[in-house]
C-alpha cells in the first residue's frame, strides 16, 4: 500500500495533481499486477495535505519506536552532524548589515567567482568560530568538514587565498563602505570615534585591577602580535577606531616604531569625509601613565582617555579616592563619579557592579584559603612560620591579605580586606576632553576594554603576524576586524560575551541524512533560551528543513 500522485492536464495547459491511496493487486486473468485505488484524497493542495498528516499521525500511534525507525530510515542513512546555530546567527547579521551586498558591488567583474562573497563570509565566520591561524587552509577544511555555510557547500584553499588577497587591494575603500553601511543600518552615533593602538611591548594588563590577567592570556588584545623578546622594530602596532557603543569600524597596522601623533594624523586623514567631528585617543591601564599622557597630548587638538589603576598608590589615585561625591548610573551595571583634582585633566571613578561582585567572590575565596593555611600556626616554631610566610608572600594576590605581627605571628590583615572591599569593581579614567559627559567617558572606556578582549581572542592564532609580508598579514587583519564587527554587534544586542553566545547557539546542530538519490539536512529542536537569543539578535530561527535535494534537483 502506498500513496501515489497522478497528474491531469487542464484545457488551459495547467497541470493539477491528485493524491490517491493505492496498492498493487495481482490479476490472474492478465497475469500482471494492477493498481487498485483504495481512497482518493482529491487535489494535492493544503487542505488535503492536512488530511494526510492526520492519517500519518494515527498510523504512528500504533507503531512502537523501533518499528517507526525501521520505516523512516528505509533507504535513508544518518551521515553527519555539525554545529549550526552560531554560523547561522553570524550569517544573519552579515546580511542584516548588508555586508553581502557591499562585497558584491565592490567585486571587480571577472576578478572573482560570483560565489566569492560566500567564501569571504566563511573566512570571517571562521575567525570568530574556529580561530584559524592560517585562514586559507584552515577555513577551507572547516567549511568542507566541520560546519554548514548556506550557499557554500565546499571551497578550496586557492579560493580563500584569492579573496584574502583581494581584500588587501580594496582595503581603504572597503572599510569606508562598511563604515557608512554599518553606521546607517545600526543607527550608530558615528560623529565620535575612540581610537586605540598598542605596541607589542606594552605591559600585559587588560585594564583590570589586580596582579593577574583574569583570563590567563598574559597579553592584551592589541598586544597579541609579537613573541616575548622580539625587538620593537619587528613588532606591529595595531590601531582600531571604535564607536561610542563599542563597534569597531576601521583598523590600521603600523611598524613597531610608529609615533602616536603620526598615527592619529593618519587616522584622521584616512577617515576624512566620514562625518566625524572628533577622534579621541584612548589607552588602557597597561599604558605607563606619565609617558602615555605626554605622547598622547603632543598636539592640543588630540584629546585622550587613559585608564589608571586605583591600587597604583599614585597621588592622583589617592586624591580621587579621598574625594566625596555621589555616583550616578551610566548603564545597568556601571556607576560613575567625576572628581576634581587638576585643572588640565578630568578624573572619573567608575564602578562596574558585575566586576565588583566577581572581585568580592575572588577575595572571599582567597581569604578562606589563607585562613586555612595559617590556622593553628601559632604552635609552629618561628623558623617554620617564617618559611610559611615566605611561601604565602610569593603568591601575588594572597599576600596582600596577610599580616605579620611584631611577635612573628601570621594573621589576616582585616584593614587590607576592608580597603580592597572599597575598591571592588572600581577603576579610574582620566581625560583632557572638556566636552564629553562623565557617563560617556566611562562607557567609552568600558566598551573599549570589551572590544579589546574580543580582539585578543580573535587574534589568538595570529602571533606570527608581524613576520608575514604583505598582503597576507594585512588580509588576516581585515578578516579579524570584520569578524570582530559581527561579534561586537552580537554582544551589544544580547548583553552577553561571545564565548557564551557561541556555546549556546552551537547547541543547535544540523543533521544530514542521505539516501541513494537524495540528501536531507534538518536542524535539532530549538530551546526557549536559543529562541530568546535569536530574537535579541533580530533574527528568525533557521527552518527545520535547511536543505533537501531530490533526484530531479
Amino acid at each position: 500500500m502506498y500513496l501515489r500522485s497522478t497528474p491531469r492536464r487542464n484545457k488551459d495547459g495547467s497541470v493539477v495533481r491528485y493524491l490517491q491511496l493505492a496498492h498493487n493487486a495481482w490479476d490472474p486473468a492478465t497475469k500482471r499486477s494492477k493498481v487498485q485505488v483504495i481512497y482518493n484524497f482529491g487535489r494535492d493542495d493544503a487542505s488535503n495535505r492536512q488530511a494526510l498528516l492526520r492519517l500519518a499521525a494515527s498510523v504512528v500511534k500504533i507503531l512502537d519506536p523501533a518499528q517507526l525507525l525501521d520505516v523512516t530510515a528505509d533507504g535513508l542513512e544518518f551521515v553527519d552532524s555539525r554545529p549550526f546555530g552560531a554560523v547561522w546567527a553570524l550569517d544573519g547579521l552579515w546580511r542584516q548589515l548588508e555586508l553581502d551586498g557591499t562585497f558584491r558591488r565592490m567585486r571587480r567583474d571577472g576578478a572573482l567567482d560570483p560565489a566569492a562573497e560566500r567564501v569571504l563570509f566563511a573566512l570571517v565566520a571562521g575567525r570568530a568560530l574556529a580561530g584559524s591561524a592560517d585562514p586559507p587552509a584552515e577555513v577551507a577544511r572547516w567549511v568542507n568538514e566541520d560546519v554548514f555555510v548556506d550557499g557554500l557547500p565546499a571551497t578550496t584553499e586557492n579560493d580563500c587565498q584569492k579573496v584574502t588577497e583581494w581584500l588587501c587591494e580594496v582595503s581603504g575603500r572597503l572599510q569606508e563602505e562598511v563604515f557608512h553601511r554599518v553606521a546607517d543600518r545600526l543607527g550608530l552615533e558615528a560623529d565620535l570615534l575612540f581610537f586605540e593602538s598598542a605596541h607589542g611591548a606594552l605591559p600585559p594588563d587588560l585594564g583590570l585591577d589586580g596582579d593577574e590577567d583574569p583570563q590567563g592570556a598574559g597579553t592584551t588584545g592589541f598586544q597579541a602580535l609579537a613573541p616575548p623578546g622580539c625587538h620593537e622594530a619587528h613588532q606591529s602596532v595595531i590601531g582600531l577606531a571604535v564607536t561610542r557603543s563599542g563597534i569597531p569600524l576601521r583598523v590600521w597596522r603600523w611598524p613597531g616604531c610608529a609615533d602616536d601623533a603620526a598615527m592619529i594624523r593618519q587616522a584622521r586623514e584616512d577617515m576624512k569625509g566620514w562625518t566625524l567631528s572628533r577622534v579621541v585617543r584612548t589607552a588602557d591601564r597597561g599604558c605607563p601613565v606619565a609617558a602615555g599622557r605626554c605622547a598622547l597630548h603632543k598636539d592640543d587638538d588630540h584629546h585622550y582617555i587613559v585608564g589608571a589603576k586605583l591600587r597604583s598608590g599614585s597621588a592622583e589615585a589617592d586624591a580621587a579616592l579621598s574625594r566625596q561625591g555621589r555616583y550616578h548610573r551610566a548603564a545597568a551595571n556601571l556607576r560613575v563619579k567625576e572628581v576634581h583634582i587638576a585643572a588640565d585633566e578630568r578624573f572619573v571613578i567608575c564602578c562596574d557592579t558585575r566586576t565588583a561582585q566577581r572581585d568580592a567572590e575572588v577575595r572571599t575565596r582567597l581569604v578562606e584559603e589563607l585562613s586555612a593555611l595559617i590556622d593553628d600556626t601559632d604552635r609552629l616554631s618561628l623558623a617554620d612560620r617564617t618559611d610559611l610566610h615566605l611561601e604565602i608572600a610569593a603568591h601575588p594576590r594572597m599576600r596582600r591579605y596577610l599580616r605579620l605581627t611584631p611577635g612573628g605571628l601570621l594573621r589576616i590583615d582585616v584593614k587590607a580586606v576592608k580597603t580592597e572591599e572599597n575598591l571592588d569593581g572600581k577603576y579610574l579614567v582620566r581625560t583632557t576632553d572638556p566636552e564629553l559627559p562623565a557617563e560617556e567617558i566611562a562607557l567609552g572606556y568600558m566598551r573599549l576594554l570589551e572590544t579589546e578582549r574580543g580582539w585578543r581572542d580573535l587574534l589568538a592564532g595570529l602571533r606570527r603576524l608581524q613576520t608575514q609580508g604583505e598582503p597576507g598579514g594585512r588580509g588576516h587583519l581585515l578578516l579579524t576586524w570584520l569578524s570582530l564587527l559581527l561579534v561586537r554587534v552580537a554582544e551589544s544586542r544580547t548583553g552577553l560575551p561571545w564565548s557564551r553566545l557561541r556555546r549556546e547557539l552551537d547547541r543547535i546542530k544540523l543533521g544530514t541524512f542521505a539516501a541513494r538519490t537524495s540528501v536531507l539536512r534538518q536542524r535539532t529542536e530549538i530551546t526557549e533560551e536559543q529562541y530568546g537569543l535569536l530574537a535579541a539578535l533580530g533574527l528568525a530561527p533557521p527552518p527545520r528543513i535547511v536543505q533537501s535535494t531530490s533526484p530531479d534537483g
